[in-house]
């Protein structure tokens, strides 16, 4: 920061309560939530809102937890998204390449889930919603567009960070300075913010990339995901409005990339080659997208003046198909701490109470990115033993009603200490 502006804006007015970096899904929907308790908050964003609405901007669709829909609807932006939510009445998973859950002959190594069978704590809600990312992001900018407390600066970039005891001043690449008590970094896994508040950051490559396309199925998806563990990585069929389906699949990364410009005759191949034929010919519609994959884990969740959430505090693997849902119950809990904390007449971005948003949501990222990393390495190979092993644990657990409802409950936001609005709640 200029001199001009560190020695000009301290004693200034604040712009809003808090300024969010990144106006993604996340980010969008703290915003919301902050302003649903009269709260203000200012969104910058450097990709403009139209250009993240393209089909192009992310070509990937998101398992919605039904406890994380919930949060939508209680902000406002159920009526926007529920149009384009498909419900996920079954997940039927299957190790390898052996007749499955789907097969009119199904081998044991496969285990099935239901909602039906959670329908008496779920409240007759589905397993979880899929969305595509496009969607999800057009309904919320519509909703933050016309919720009063809100602003949205995009395109424009966060430079630079300057914390004071009193207040938190973020410099904007256009030299612009805004001033408040709290800055949250929700801008993805280069966050400045992050970077700028020194927090660290633990992780590691996979050496695999995510390969995501939007087919055009023959038969009736019946609101079904499939999840296949073969030998390079998983590969997800899941539901999407309209007879469609995201494909999700793992490859590693040399043989992703070479797919990402590869003649569509080539990716169908590969891709059907996965697919099976239950669902009839896939048709890809759209383009093919590429993301690689890594496990990244901030050492903190908040620092003076400063909280992070989503990708900029943690990035999984999408082998459970939790990672959106992490950086929405960041949300959550962390506007419950802060509206909590303003109703008692405690500063929101004193270090006390940012503390105990980090302590509530500590736990939760740090064991569901090692879950999903052991679950990486657990099924991304086909070591004899370890094939095994994991399809006789399949098998065990689907035959056991109990331990089949608590993945279920778990996988939809269900267990644990819930924020207000991932109950449905308003704060």
């Amino acid at each position: 920061m200029s001199d001009t502006a560190s020695d000009s804006l301290p004693d200034a007015p604040v712009d809003a309560d808090v300024i969010i970096a990144g106006a993604g899904m996340a980010g969008a929907t703290l915003g919301l939530a902050l302003a649903s308790a009269g709260l203000t908050a200012i969104l910058v964003d450097p990709a403009p809102f139209d250009a993240q609405l393209a089909p192009t901007f992310d070509g990937r669709s998101s398992a919605i937890a039904y406890a994380s829909f919930r949060q939508w609807k209680a902000l406002g932006a159920g009526e926007e998204l529920e149009p384009h939510a498909q419900r996920i009445e079954q997940i039927l998973v299957t190790d390898g390449t052996s007749p499955g859950a789907a097969a009119s002959r199904p081998g044991s190594a496969f285990l099935r889930f239901d909602s039906a069978e959670i329908g008496d704590v779920s409240g007759g809600e589905p397993l979880g919603y899929m969305l595509e990312n496009r969607r999800i992001r057009a309904g919320l900018a519509r909703t933050v567009e016309v919720t009063p407390g809100l602003t949205v600066l995009a395109p424009a970039k966060v430079a630079s960070l300057q914390v004071t005891p009193a207040a938190a001043l973020v410099t904007l690449a256009d030299g612009r300075v805004l001033k408040a008590p709290l800055v949250v970094g929700a801008e993805g896994k280069a966050s400045v913010i992050r970077q700028q508040a020194g927090i660290g950051v633990v992780g590691w490559p996979y050496g695999q990339s995510g390969v995501v396309a939007t087919v055009e199925l023959e038969r009736d998806h019946e609101g079904v995901a499939h999840e296949y563990f073969l030998p390079g990585g998983p590969f997800a069929i899941l539901p999407l409005t309209g007879q469609r389906a995201s494909l999700v699949w793992t490859e590693k990364t040399a043989q992703a990339e070479a797919l990402r410009g590869a003649r569509p005759e080539i990716v169908h191949a590969h891709m059907q080659r996965r697919f099976g034929e239950f669902l009839g010919a896939p048709k890809v519609v759209g383009p093919v997208f590429v993301y690689p994959l890594a496990l990244a884990l901030a050492e903190q969740m908040s620092a003076p003046r400063v909280a992070i959430l989503g990708d900029a505090a943690h990035g999984v693997h999408p082998i459970a198909g939790q990672g959106l849902n992490l950086g929405l119950k960041d949300a959550a809990a962390l506007a419950q701490v802060l509206v909590e904390a303003l109703r008692l007449g405690e500063d929101i971005g004193a270090e006390a109470v940012l503390e105990r948003y980090a302590a509530w949501r500590r736990f939760d990222n740090t064991m569901l990115a090692a879950a999903t990393d052991v679950f990486t390495r657990l099924f991304s190979n086909d070591i004899a033993p370890l094939r095994a092993a994991r399809g006789l644990g399949l098998a065990v657990v689907n035959q056991i009603a109990p331990a089949r409802r608590f993945f279920m409950r778990e996988a939809g936001g269900g267990v644990g200490d819930l924020p207000r609005l991932l109950r449905g709640e308003a704060l």
